[in-house]
C-alpha cells in the first residue's frame, strides 16, 4: 500500500458509529474513570455558540468548555488553520522548534506588553501552566534561605501536584495528602494579611485577579497594585493566574490590564487555542526568565506545531474581528439585565465572565427550601430548556460563554431565568416533600 496517498475524509460517525445519548452514557459508565461523575449530556457536534446531543436537542452554549471555546464551536477560520497545519505538519518534539511556536510566543509577547528578556513556555493546560510556575517560584529560593509561597484562600490553579497544593478546596487537597509543602493560604482580599504573610522567605505569591471556581470573585480595587508593591519589597515574585480570565474574557486581553501592574510571571490556558490544548508561562524580564534554565522543566506536546497554530488563529480572529470591544458591550448588557431581575440578588463580574447569586421565584428566598442546592437545579432546568451554565456554589450560577455571544442570544437566557429558578424551586419542594 503507498504511503503518500491522501485518504479521503471520513466523518468521525464511521470510526465511533451512532446511538441515543442513553447507550452512549451507559458506555460511559462502563469505560471511562468515574471521575467526572455523570455528564450530564452526550454532545455530538457544535456550531457557533450553539451544541447539540445524541438525541437531536440543541443547546445555547452560555460555559464555553468552562471558558475555552472562546470562538465559539467549529470556527471556520480556526478549523481551517488547524487542518492546514495537521495536513503539514504535526508534532515535531521540544528537540526542534516550528515557525508556529516562535510567532506565537512573539504574539503573547506583544499583547503582554512584555519588556526585553522576557519569555514564554508552552504546555498542554492550565494546570501545566501553573506547575511549571510552582516550578519557577520554587527557584527563587536564594539558596535555601527562601521556602514559602502565599496564595489565597478560595484559589484553583489546577488538580496535578504542585498546582493543588496551591488550589484551596479541602475537597479537592485532604484525598491527596501530603501534597508539596511550603504554601501557605491568607483570606481573600485581606491586604494585612498579604503584608504579614510576604516577607523575606516568599518566594512567590499566586493569586487570579478573579476567582472563577469561588464564583467569579474579583480583587477588591487596589490589591493587585499593592500585592506587587509587597512583593517586590520582599523579593518574592508575583505570578498571576490568567488561566480562566486571559485571552479576551474580560474584554481586554488579560484582567490584570487595568492594575497597571507587570506581574513576574502569568499563567494561560483555556481560551487561548480556542478549543485545542494548549496552556503557557510568560515569564516577564531576563532576570525571572533565567530562573528555570535547560533540563529543568519540559513537556512532549507542549508548543506543538498544531496546539500554536489554532492559539494564532485564535488571537488573529479576537483582534481582527474587534472581539474585546464586543465581549464589553455584551457583558455589560447581560451583566444588567441580570442584575434588574428579582430572582438575582447580586452579580459580579467583567466581560464575559459572570457569575450571579439566586434569591428564589421573584425574589421569594423563602419559595426554595433551606440548605437546598438551588444552583444545580438551576443548571438542570436550564439544559431541559435548551442552555448550558455551571453551578460553582448552591446559590452561585457561573457564565463563559463563547466570546462571539451575541446580544439576542444574552436576552434569550436572561428572559427564560426567572421560570428556570421557578421551576428549579418546584422540583426542590416536590422532592423535599416525596
Amino acid at each position: 500500500m503507498s504511503t503518500s496517498s491522501t485518504p479521503e475524509a471520513r466523518p468521525v460517525s464511521e470510526l465511533v458509529g451512532t446511538s441515543t445519548g442513553e447507550s452512549w452514557l451507559a458506555r460511559y459508565s462502563n469505560s471511562l474513570m468515574g471521575v467526572f461523575g455523570t455528564p450530564q449530556r452526550v454532545l455530538v457536534r457544535g456550531q457557533g455558540c450553539y451544541v447539540w446531543d445524541a438525541d437531536g436537542k440543541q443547546y445555547l452554549d452560555l460555559l464555553g468548555g468552562i471558558a475555552v471555546n472562546a470562538l465559539g464551536h467549529a470556527h471556520p477560520f480556526v478549523t481551517s488553520v488547524i487542518s492546514s497545519q495537521l495536513a503539514t505538519l504535526g508534532h515535531v518534539s521540544n528537540f526542534f522548534t516550528s515557525p508556529t511556536q516562535v510567532a506565537l510566543a512573539e504574539k503573547l509577547l506583544e499583547i503582554a506588553h512584555a519588556p526585553a528578556g522576557s519569555k514564554v513556555f508552552f504546555a498542554n493546560s492550565g494546570t501545566e501552566a501553573n506547575e511549571a510556575a510552582f516550578k519557577l517560584a520554587r527557584r527563587n529560593s536564594e539558596g535555601g534561605r527562601r521556602t514559602k509561597i502565599v496564595a489565597l484562600e478560595g484559589a484553583f490553579h489546577g488538580r496535578t501536584m504542585g498546582a493543588l497544593a496551591l488550589t484551596a478546596k479541602q475537597a479537592y487537597r485532604e484525598p491527596f495528602a501530603p501534597l508539596p509543602s511550603g504554601v501557605v493560604h491568607i483570606p481573600f482580599g485581606d491586604l494585612d494579611a498579604l503584608r504579614d504573610e510576604v516577607d523575606e522567605t516568599t518566594q512567590a505569591l499566586f493569586l487570579e485577579p478573579i476567582q472563577g471556581e469561588a464564583g467569579v470573585i474579583p480583587l477588591p480595587d487596589g490589591y493587585l497594585a499593592e500585592a506587587r508593591r509587597i512583593t517586590r519589597e520582599a523579593g518574592a515574585l508575583l505570578i498571576v493566574d490568567e488561566v480562566q480570565t486571559g485571552i479576551g474574557r474580560t474584554g481586554q486581553w488579560f484582567a490584570i490590564e487595568d492594575s497597571g501592574i507587570l506581574p513576574d510571571a502569568m499563567s494561560l490556558a483555556k481560551g487561548l487555542g480556542g478549543g485545542f490544548p494548549i496552556g503557557a508561562l510568560i515569564t516577564f524580564g531576563a532576570e525571572t526568565s533565567a530562573l528555570l534554565t535547560a533540563g529543568q522543566h519540559g513537556t512532549t506536546f507542549g508548543g506543538n506545531p498544531v496546539a500554536t497554530a489554532a492559539a494564532l488563529a485564535t488571537l488573529h480572529t479576537i483582534e481582527s474581528q474587534g472581539l474585546l470591544e464586543h465581549v464589553r458591550s455584551v457583558g455589560d448588557e447581560l451583566r444588567s439585565r441580570l442584575a434588574d431581575l428579582p430572582e438575582v440578588s447580586e452579580v459580579r463580574g467583567r466581560g464575559l465572565l459572570i457569575g450571579f447569586d439566586l434569591t428564589g421565584p421573584g425574589g421569594d428566598v423563602a419559595a426554595v427550601p433551606q440548605n437546598a442546592n438551588l444552583a444545580a437545579a438551576v443548571v438542570n432546568a436550564a439544559l431541559d430548556a435548551g442552555f448550558i451554565v455551571n453551578a460553582p456554589g448552591p446559590r452561585t450560577i457561573r457564565l463563559a460563554p463563547p466570546l462571539i455571544l451575541s446580544i439576542e442570544q444574552a436576552e434569550t437566557f436572561a428572559a427564560a431565568l426567572p421560570d428556570l429558578v421557578s421551576t428549579a424551586a418546584e422540583a426542590l419542594t416536590t422532592k423535599e416533600a416525596s
